[in-house]
């Protein structure tokens, strides 16, 4: 087992370092003495790194060429893999951070959180498939809350061993869990390239009138594609190829479009209140106000702070 161990309270030397074993990162400082601390440990062809960063800092990933999974305890991290739609995970959160293929961004915001990398090449062997058949992982969160309670107690599994030296110092040991972790994730995230037709299927334009609905009447609360999809009584690849098909969207991408129209109104409504931009924004689940200033004056073509002020 190998270990790295990191800890900083300066900027440069951390970016540096993060820049190193990560990829390219822009730290904005806002603290005093911003603490950094990162400890990695390399399990077989697993490694499992804990990070705690007392700052905002935003990255811009090339792909990195491996299964890359996040579990967040305290903070909130905002990402956008390559033709995705942008999420924001926070704590509890356990999902699929990137696809080995794509490129992604994001914004980690004083957050404490830990990220667990595997090869590929784990997964189409677990999954016994031929390596030149690549495995397309389905969505950032799990498909059930069953598939995330195992994918938990799976990492926690791995933890252990990872603090036995003699556990960790077997390679029968080292080779089980790191083929379990592979198990989990392929039960959480099913793979996409090798998906039933019975998604096609499902993905009728009721299923889709449903998971409307329910955004229409849900958007002000914390929703997730998982919700949405239990409320159209099918799964959440189900629901995403029926979005695409029907509505040429995605249902994530129709939920921040329902909560835009509803904070323009909440705009146009607080003409002359006390409020600000931002507590609106805040309201409809857009917790970046300038990424929400570019996309409002996308769609009505002025600043949400003129529409308030007007």
């Amino acid at each position: 087992m190998e270990t790295l161990l990191f800890e900083s309270h300066d900027l440069g030397e951390t970016e540096a370092f993060l820049s190193e074993h990560y990829a390219t990162m822009r730290i904005q400082g806002d603290t005093e003495r911003p603490a950094t601390r990162v400890r990695r440990a390399i399990l077989g062809q697993v490694s499992i790194d804990r990070l705690n960063l007392d700052y905002a800092m935003s990255y811009d990933v090339d792909p990195l060429g491996k299964v890359c999974l996040c579990t967040v305890s305290s903070g909130t991290i905002a990402q956008q893999v390559a033709g995705q739609d942008e999420e924001v995970f926070g704590p509890g959160d356990t999902v699929l951070f990137t696809p080995p293929d794509k490129p992604y961004k994001g914004e980690i915001r004083r957050s404490c959180y830990d990220i667990i990398m595997l090869d590929p090449a784990l997964l189409a062997q677990v999954a016994g498939q031929e390596l030149a058949e690549p495995i397309d992982l389905g969505g950032h969160r799990p498909v059930s809350k069953a598939a995330a309670d195992n994918l938990v107690k799976t990492i926690a599994y791995l933890r252990g061993v990872l603090q036995d030296p003699e556990l960790a110092g077997s390679p029968l040991i080292v080779s089980a869990a790191s083929q379990l972790l592979a198990a989990s994730v392929l039960t959480a995230f099913p793979d996409q390239a090798h998906a039933d037709e019975r998604d096609q299927t499902a993905a009728q334009p009721e299923t889709v009138r449903r998971a409307a609905a329910f955004i229409d009447d849900h958007a002000d609360a914390a929703i997730t594609l998982a919700d949405i999809a239990a409320a159209a009584k099918v799964g959440t690849r189900a629901l995403q190829y029926g979005f695409r098909q029907h509505l040429d969207t995605t249902p994530m991408a129709y939920l921040r479009r329902v909560r835009l129209v509803a904070a323009h109104a909440d705009l146009v409504a607080a003409q002359g209140e006390h409020t600000t931009v931002t507590a609106i924004a805040t309201r409809w689940g857009f917790h970046h106000p300038g990424r929400f200033a570019t996309t409002y004056q996308e769609v009505y073509g002025c600043p949400p702070s003129r529409t308030l002020h007007a």
